[in-house]
């Protein structure tokens, strides 16, 4: 058994470097497999469909936009549960400033209202951030407060009315009809996209080149790319093979999965190769040393905060511009599926180790387990205890797995 373990640790870590994955993130896509194959057997061929994967890129685009917060957040060792309330909250306030205080068909309503909610967002990070930071208070107490205030505060503001219609330009942010880039444009993309992979190989491998480090096979990272270009390709004909609604033109790449593109690049980019990043995994690992290596820790803590209001506020646009409407229920329970799908994508609640990347493919794996329970009929109740125990599981399996790392 123990020849077999180690032979199949060896067989995935040659996959895992041949792809430029880490085994876990490997194990992580495999899994996924795994249910999106089942969901489609149990719900009769209906999971693994063009109009389903359109529908659950949709749903993962705003789970995975505050996920990739939420990793930097629990990284430094914190965690934020008032994320739910901050989109109901947002949510209201946007819809109001279309409705009630800006005319809902002007021109420039859409773009004001989307910096208003991105302010709103940053300025509630800054404050729940202070309390943590300054004032000492723990992030669990402070923004369970913030959950309770936010929420009702959401209600308060319009006394629990559904604030609707909202203006047309900025409903195109949620993806719907409309809310698309078009067959062609997401071609286009596609062939960027892939470019991009073969760019960052090539400019890899450059570098290694320039330092004289060693180079992995050529054969390798043409295996990489040629994987990275099939996955991107059959994502792409899928979006196209959803069909708009009695016609036969394709639905194409919906705008709040380019945002979440973009958002996952930018945050990866800065967990990974900027200072603001590195420090954050250095607080993580040990703030004493942190400090002791001159990081202003509470300053850093601050600006988590601050980054995981403004992508709350920037989920909260996608939400409430695909809901065409602003209601004071809106994201309840939400925080249960971010914090989850960070920890599932591989990030530890004990802080300093997780990734961007890991964290979306976590919030994949919660849309998908949610949209295949509302496939099968599963009642909401059931459908939230389901989640639940995967939480429970994920941060188990954190605990296993961070136990074997250090035996």
């Amino acid at each position: 058994m123990n020849f077999l373990a180690v032979k199949f640790r060896s067989v995935s870590d040659r996959i895992a470097r041949a792809a430029g994955l880490d085994v876990r993130l490997l194990g992580m896509l495999f899994m996924m497999a795994v249910i999106w194959l089942t969901l489609d057997v149990l719900t009769g061929g209906l999971f693994i469909t063009p109009r389903n994967i359109f529908n659950l890129s949709l749903q993962v685009s705003v789970v995975g936009i505050m996920t990739c917060g939420m990793v930097l957040v629990i990284v430094s060792r914190h965690i934020d549960l008032s994320v739910g309330s901050q989109i109901g909250f947002i949510g209201v306030f946007g819809a109001l400033m279309q409705n009630a205080w800006l005319p809902i068909d002007g021109t420039s309503t859409w773009w004001i209202t989307s910096l208003a909610m991105l302010g709103a967002g940053i300025f509630i990070g800054f404050a729940q951030g202070l309390l943590v930071a300054y004032a000492g208070i723990p992030s669990f107490v402070v923004t369970l407060g913030g959950l309770l205030f936010l929420r009702n505060a959401a209600f308060y503001i319009n006394s629990g009315v559904t604030v609707a219609p909202l203006n047309e330009t900025f409903q195109l942010l949620g993806g719907g009809l409309d809310g698309t880039i078009g067959v062609f444009w997401s071609w286009v993309v596609c062939g960027l996209a892939i470019a991009g992979v073969a760019l960052i190989v090539w400019r890899s491998r450059r570098r290694r080149s320039v330092h004289s480090m060693a180079q992995k096979p050529l054969a390798s990272d043409v295996l990489m790319v040629a994987i990275w270009a099939i996955v991107i390709a059959v994502f792409t004909a899928t979006m196209n093979g959803y069909k708009q609604p009695k016609t036969d033109i394709g639905m194409g790449i919906p705008i709040p999965v380019l945002i979440l593109i973009g958002v996952t690049i930018v945050m990866s980019a800065v967990a990974r190769k900027h200072r603001f990043g590195r420090h954050v995994f250095a607080m993580g690992g040990s703030s004493e040393s942190a400090e002791l290596a001159g990081i202003d820790t509470r300053r850093l803590t601050l600006l988590v905060f601050m980054m995981m209001g403004l992508l709350c506020g920037l989920g909260s646009i996608v939400t409430t511009a695909r809901l065409n409407a602003g209601a004071s229920v809106t994201g309840t329970m939400t925080e249960l599926t971010v914090i989850a799908a960070a920890v599932i994508g591989g990030t530890s609640l004990a802080g300093g180790i997780g990734t961007v990347y890991g964290g979306i493919v976590g919030a994949v794996i919660m849309q998908s387990l949610e949209s295949g329970m509302i496939l099968m009929g599963v009642p909401t109740p059931l459908q939230r205890m389901v989640l639940a125990l995967v939480l429970i599981i994920a941060v188990w399996v954190d605990t296993v797995y961070r136990k074997a790392r250090r035996a």
